[in-house]
C-alpha cells in the first residue's frame, strides 16, 4: 500500500496546497510552479502526473476528463481529483486531507473523482 502524493494542477488555488501543508505537513503535495505546469497543456500535465506518480489535484471540469478518458486509453494514470470551484478552501482542505489519510494510491490508478462527491 502506497501513500497517495498529490500534484496541483495550475488552474488549483494555490490556498488549497497552503492549507493542506499546513494542516498535514507529511502530505506530499507539489505546486503546479514546482512542477512548471504553467501553459502545459492538459495531455502534458496528465503525463508529468502519471510519471512522477501523483494524482492530479484540479478544478477544471470542462477539459480534464475528457482528456484523462483518452489518456488512459494509452497510458496508466494515477488519478485526477476535480475539487469544485465553489467548495471552500477549507472544506477542500479536509476533502484532500481525508482521501490522503483513507485511501492509497493503488486506489486512484485510473479513477477521477469529484469533490463535493
Amino acid at each position: 500500500m502506497t501513500i497517495i502524493r498529490f500534484q496541483a494542477d495550475a488552474d488549483l488555488k494555490q490556498a488549497i496546497v497552503t492549507g493542506t501543508l499546513r494542516r498535514q505537513p507529511k502530505i506530499d503535495f507539489q505546486s503546479a510552479n514546482a512542477a512548471e505546469l504553467e501553459g502545459k497543456k492538459d495531455s502534458e500535465v496528465l503525463a508529468i502526473a502519471a510519471q512522477d506518480g501523483r494524482v492530479l489535484v484540479t478544478h477544471d471540469r470542462k477539459t480534464m476528463p475528457a482528456e484523462f478518458g483518452k489518456f488512459i486509453v494509452s497510458q496508466t494514470s494515477s488519478g485526477i481529483l476535480i475539487v469544485s470551484q465553489n467548495l471552500l478552501v477549507s472544506d477542500a482542505i479536509e476533502a484532500v486531507i481525508l482521501i490522503w489519510e483513507a485511501s492509497t494510491a493503488e486506489e486512484w490508478v485510473n479513477q477521477i473523482m469529484s469533490i463535493p462527491f
